[in-house]
């Protein structure tokens, strides 16, 4: 299974997890550009080595109210177009049959772009 992880990673980061680890890090940026901001850009900043390499690393969704204010100014101001992109891409590698296990971390990804704060990540062994 390791390397199934493996070689799904290197295509992924190929095909999607560059530009989409690349938007995840753009968005950190300009959240850290206000002072108020930078917790947000830092939680961007953890969540693009997942958008990079998400094969074997699973997603648990917190259910804090206190990440609940933070995650409703997530998908106003920013959140929304991360989400329709994975969307958007999971679909189109989805038509294909090798690209099911892409589109499917894409729609993995989908919901780390709605609700990021208070997820955690835990890595398969």
């Amino acid at each position: 299974m390791g390397l199934f992880r493996f070689f799904g990673n290197i295509i992924w980061f190929i095909l999607c997890g560059f530009i989409s680890g690349l938007a995840w890090l753009a968005i950190g940026l300009l959240w850290c550009i206000t002072i108020v901001g930078i917790p947000v850009g830092i939680q961007c900043f953890k969540l693009s080595c997942v958008s990079f390499c998400p094969f074997g690393k699973n997603i648990l969704l917190g259910t804090k109210t206190s990440s609940l204010v933070l995650n409703i100014l997530w998908v106003v101001f920013g959140g929304l177009e991360l989400a329709l992109g994975y969307l958007a891409a999971g679909i189109v590698l989805c038509c294909t049959i090798i690209g099911i296990p892409l589109g499917l971390q894409c729609f993995k990804l989908l919901k780390l772009a709605f609700l990021p704060f208070g997820a955690r990540i835990e890595i398969k062994v």
